[in-house]
């Protein structure tokens, strides 16, 4: 898989984001959607090319505190989310909401691509 351009930040957030061509994008969203004939099919396929592409565990800081991202999950509200843990807690966030690390993991690209697909982004 290619890798990303560098991370940029973002406006007003503290948050680092690769930078993806629109053409890429694209791309990627055709790839994750592919033969999907519902949302919950597309969700799906955003589930697997996030499960694998985005290389976990990595390091981030939610809420100012260090956890671990242990991986990726699809929640019983078809929601993509973060499994964030720290000790023995575990919670989840939306994928969309995790503040991502200086570098971003790879496969980090990924969760761009469902962001713009999402119309946040």
């Amino acid at each position: 898989m290619m890798n990303p351009k560098p991370a940029r930040r973002t406006r007003g957030k503290k948050t680092l984001r690769p930078r993806i061509s629109k053409a890429r994008l694209e791309g990627m969203i055709r790839e994750a959607t592919i033969d999907c004939h519902d949302e919950s099919e597309q969700m799906t396929g955003w589930f697997t090319m996030l499960d694998e592409n985005l290389v976990v565990p990595f390091e981030t800081t939610v809420l100012g505190v260090p956890v671990t991202v242990e991986r990726v999950d699809l929640n019983g509200s078809e929601q993509i989310v973060a499994v964030c843990a720290r000790g023995r807690d575990r919670q989840p966030l939306p994928i969309l909401d995790l503040p991502l690390p200086s570098p971003p993991p790879d496969g980090a690209h990924w969760i761009e691509a469902y962001r713009h697909w999402r119309g946040e982004g």
